[in-house]
């Protein structure tokens, strides 16, 4: 099925079209719920809207079910481990243990991590950890201090939320305070075998890798990603490891050469950079699908969030993330378009 666009949820939303129930949720974080799109609740501002293709990414994101509409089914005990969800998204900031989360379900310790995770695809400890970082965000996007903002989200020490942060948003706190700005980030666009392609860097490393037509329309995605950061376009004589990685990577594209192996510095959920890492170990020449990653990583019900964990890969080529296919052999999506990835795996098993 074709993924959805922003405007075209947002349009079911606001008319609570109920043919699109299950193809997509949407998570309203001032009330940290998430609904289908049928959802008869008052309708949110639509910058307070987030979008999910699986209730497993909206769970990682630390959003809980929504009573009213029941996006992850209607049964006692969906309600039930809905109750828990809640008490962990209130009690976010506190210690807690599986057997107190037991007790509102009415459910053993180690029933309730079960049950808890083959439901929504995280466990209890999991969804307690994304409640917290998505409070740390939200706190600091209204302006408050880092420190406050770590303490307030529960998080016992500095160190804790700089390691969190670092892996979960790919810049300090300030810096995301602020949108990305006070980040340098340097670019270079170079044509390829696949079209135009453009490398972006910030000093940690690699963030974006992004192919298309024309040099105008990667440098406005460009923009749309970072809109706060400073861009700067790449100079050989200040940038010049920039230039030899875009080069590199072009090579590998372009006369099989060997793929670069050039740091990164991308954001991402938990969940999205363990399907990133997972992909880093299939060779060219060989393709998995959907399913038999979520396997691999152990979340075997979470096929359709790897597929969004795919689309949402911001290094093309570098996370060989068209070496994915659907169970039937079929392409499926591709960020970049079906003919580029086409293009690519049949360059990789001609080399093979």
């Amino acid at each position: 099925m074709p993924k959805l666009s922003e405007n075209e949820m947002k349009n079911a939303i606001a008319q609570r079209d109920g043919s699109f129930d299950g193809q997509f949720y949407y998570g309203v974080i001032t009330t940290g719920v998430f609904c289908s799109p049928s959802c008869s609740t008052k309708a949110a501002n639509p910058e307070n809207l987030r979008f999910f293709f699986d209730i497993e990414s909206a769970m990682h994101a630390g959003f809980r079910p929504c009573k009213r509409c029941n996006p992850a089914g209607q049964d006692e005990r969906t309600h039930q481990l809905i109750d828990v969800a809640r008490y962990i998204e209130t009690h976010a900031e506190n210690k807690m243990t599986l057997t107190q989360l037991g007790n509102i379900a009415r459910l053993s310790p180690s029933r309730l991590q079960r049950t808890f995770k083959d439901m929504f695809g995280v466990s209890p400890k999991h969804y307690q950890d994304a409640v917290r970082m998505r409070k740390f965000k939200r706190s600091l996007k209204e302006g408050e201090g880092v420190t406050d903002a770590i303490y307030s989200s529960g998080y016992g020490s500095i160190s804790r939320i700089y390691g969190e942060a670092t892996r979960n948003i790919g810049m300090t706190p300030k810096a995301y305070r602020a949108g990305g700005k006070g980040e340098t980030i340097h670019y270079a666009c170079r044509e390829t075998a696949l079209g135009y392609m453009i490398m972006a860097a910030t000093d940690k490393g690699v963030c974006s890798v992004q192919f298309g037509d024309d040099k105008e329309s990667l440098l406005t995605l460009l923009c749309d990603e970072f809109p706060e950061a400073q861009l700067v376009l790449s100079a050989a004589q200040d940038t010049s490891e920039l230039d030899s990685w875009m080069l590199a990577l072009d090579q590998h594209i372009s006369q099989g050469a060997p793929r670069p192996d050039v740091p990164l510095d991308i954001r991402g959920t938990a969940f999205q950079i363990k399907v990133w890492q997972f992909l880093l170990s299939i060779k060219e020449g060989d393709v998995m699908s959907y399913g038999e990653i979520a396997e691999h990583i152990d979340s075997p019900k979470a096929v359709r969030a790897v597929g969004t964990a795919c689309g949402k890969n911001p290094v093309g080529i570098l996370i060989p993330c068209h070496r994915v296919l659907r169970s039937d052999g079929s392409l499926g999506g591709y960020r970049w378009g079906l003919e580029r990835k086409r293009t690519l795996l049949d360059m990789e098993r001609a080399r093979r």
